[in-house]
């Protein structure tokens, strides 16, 4: 576990008297939970339990897509209503991995943002299908229709090979300067992310009990990322406190400026979303790339 690799710095670092003790355990059954939840969510039976989760929902979608056609429930939905609401599952399974990522590499939890981004892009694919007639008459009509479900598809799969190379590309160096800095860095990225966890269990909880609702659990996602934003914020300024190089101030202010458009990609328009999103995704991997670049003298470490 970290706290019994990093006991020694630990306890030089502790507050003296009782009061020291008392926070030096408080913070150490802290951070002890937040890794015992993080190694139980990357367990193979917590992947089991989400894919089994998933194909409930999916079931579930598919029960009340059949209900509504036959007209036994006041409930409209789309075509492929059980596709949507599967997907938007798997999003919330997708975004409390990123929420753990968050503590081992914010460049990383930039990578797994964009995958989310081209999931929900895929989603909103689907979405859009289901709105088409089930007598599909081809005609200009429909051809124009069917734009808004090429461009989020292939938006999909641009962000998807963005997201390939970002990761490819990442380097990681160390911005602190010495094993106990590195261990407050860390305590500081795990308190963030404790509290982020905290806040998308309760917004995730009362959006699937409105899961009839695909722009409720969309309005979730924008929600999240609001926060999310401010999260990244925050530990750009942290971050400064070990090192206020500019090239590593500019590499975190990127990151953080990609993070508000992908905010903004998910209540743009049509086509906007879109290009906001590969916007946002080349940028991050131009900036990854040009850091490599002027960092390629440094030993590449995780941070």
């Amino acid at each position: 576990m970290v706290i019994a690799a990093l006991a020694p710095i630990w306890k030089d670092q502790a507050l003296p008297g009782p009061r020291g003790c008392a926070m030096d355990r408080y913070l150490q059954s802290w951070i002890s939970l937040y890794d015992h939840t993080e190694t139980k969510w990357h367990s193979l039976q917590a992947s089991k339990a989400t894919s089994n989760l998933v194909v409930l929902f999916f079931l579930i979608g598919i029960t009340i897509s059949a209900l509504s056609y036959y007209h036994l429930i006041s409930i409209v939905v789309g075509r492929f209503f059980a596709i949507e609401l599967a997907f938007s599952v798997l999003l919330v399974a997708e975004i409390l991995s990123l929420v753990f990522t968050l503590t081992h590499s914010v460049a990383d939890s930039v990578g797994k943002q964009f995958e989310i981004v081209s999931l929900i892009l895929l989603r909103d694919s689907f979405k859009e299908l289901g709105h088409l007639p089930l007598e599909t008459v081809w005609n200009a009509t429909t051809l124009l229709d069917l734009l808004p479900v090429l461009a989020d598809a292939l938006g999909a799969v641009v962000i998807f090979l963005i997201a390939g190379l970002f990761y490819r590309a990442q380097k990681h160096v160390k911005i602190t300067s010495s094993p106990q800095e590195q261990l407050n860095f860390v305590m500081l990225k795990k308190f963030i992310a404790s509290i982020l966890l905290i806040i998308f269990l309760f917004l995730a909880g009362d959006g699937l009990t409105n899961f009839f609702s695909a722009n409720h659990l969309q309005s979730l996602f924008n929600l999240y990322y609001t926060i999310l934003i401010f999260a990244d914020i925050f530990i750009l300024i942290i971050s400064l406190r070990y090192s206020n190089l500019y090239i590593h101030l500019f590499r975190y202010s990127s990151f953080a400026l990609a993070t508000v458009i992908l905010r903004l990609s998910l209540s743009a328009p049509k086509f906007y979303n879109v290009l906001l999103s590969i916007s946002a995704g080349v940028f991050v991997l131009l900036v990854a790339n040009v850091y490599n670049v002027l960092n390629k003298h440094e030993p590449a470490e995780q941070k």
